[in-house]
């Protein structure tokens, strides 16, 4: 996590850049489906939002705020279901859960988040 810069002066971050975190620790870890957390040390993504937490880089509310917006674009996607279930859907990959990601950051940046 310190090639990311995660471990000097954690500070809480508002939810767009909270995602864009959830997007770097899952590209540098790996990304998983089934578990919040792998033997091999995956993270799907509420695995990497509890990581994120834990460690002071990002409150409790602002992980809410996040995940609803995950949840928005998710049903601008026409999907009608959970982020956590929807990640473990069979079809998902990993380049379909970063732009799904990475358009609820967008998103969230764009109302001030």
């Amino acid at each position: 996590m310190a090639d990311l810069g995660l471990w000097q002066e954690p500070r809480p971050l508002k939810p767009s850049y909270h995602l864009v975190q959830v997007i770097e620790v899952l590209t540098r870890y790996g990304w998983c489906q089934s578990f919040d957390f792998s033997p091999t040390g995956r993270m799907c993504i509420r695995g990497a939002q509890t990581f994120l937490e834990s460690t002071g880089h990002v409150t409790t509310i602002d992980r809410g705020k996040a995940v609803n917006y995950l949840q928005t674009q998710l049903a601008r996607q026409g999907v009608n279901m959970r982020v956590w279930e929807w990640n473990d859907l069979s079809s998902n990959t990993f380049r379909g859960v970063e732009a799904t990601i990475s358009a609820a950051s967008d998103m969230a940046r764009k109302n001030g988040d």
